[in-house]
């Protein structure tokens, strides 16, 4: 019964990604990332993982999309805007942009690797017992990954001041 549950969870959590992607309009993009998300917390709910699921429901799947859908609405995607960046200026753009990028995933990636603790099989089941499911994942959250965690804090308060900003061109 695991097993079936598992495939029918991962295939709804494709299918609703892949429809997340191939849809026009930004909303219902945005509704079928809700989709994903949901199914992937009954994955986590599976993995035995249950605060992981609540928090992933809670705080991605609610708080995160509502402020993805308030974006999207005070951008008012569907009036005609200037038009795209094209030719040698826009795809300049674009790989200056994708170089920074991929400069910081390796940055964030050797940040990872240096900080990770090295855990025994049942080391984590036996911490959970003796400290609780929520310190043994916060405290790994606010010390060693400290950095990526702000960074990412940072990038959402900068994409919805810069969705601000555009929707209200005049300030």
């Amino acid at each position: 019964m695991t097993l079936v549950l598992f495939w029918i969870a991962s295939i709804a959590a494709l299918a609703s990604a892949v429809l997340c992607i191939t849809r026009r309009s930004p909303v219902s993009s945005a509704l079928w990332l809700v989709s994903v998300l949901f199914h992937l917390s009954v994955l986590y709910v599976m993995l035995d993982a249950q605060f992981i699921a609540a928090v992933q429901v809670l705080v991605y799947a609610g708080a995160i999309m509502v402020l993805f859908l308030f974006v999207i609405m005070l951008l008012n995607i569907g009036r005609p805007g200037p038009p795209d960046m094209r030719g040698a200026r826009g795809k300049l753009i674009a790989v200056a942009a994708a170089g920074i990028l991929i400069g910081e995933l390796i940055a964030l990636r050797n940040v990872t690797l240096t900080g990770a603790i090295t855990l025994e099989e049942g080391t984590v089941a036996r911490l959970a017992e003796e400290q609780g499911v929520v310190q043994v994942i916060a405290r790994p959250l606010f010390q060693q990954y400290l950095i990526p965690f702000e960074i990412a804090s940072v990038m959402l308060l900068a994409a919805v001041v810069g969705a601000v900003v555009l929707a209200k061109r005049k300030l």
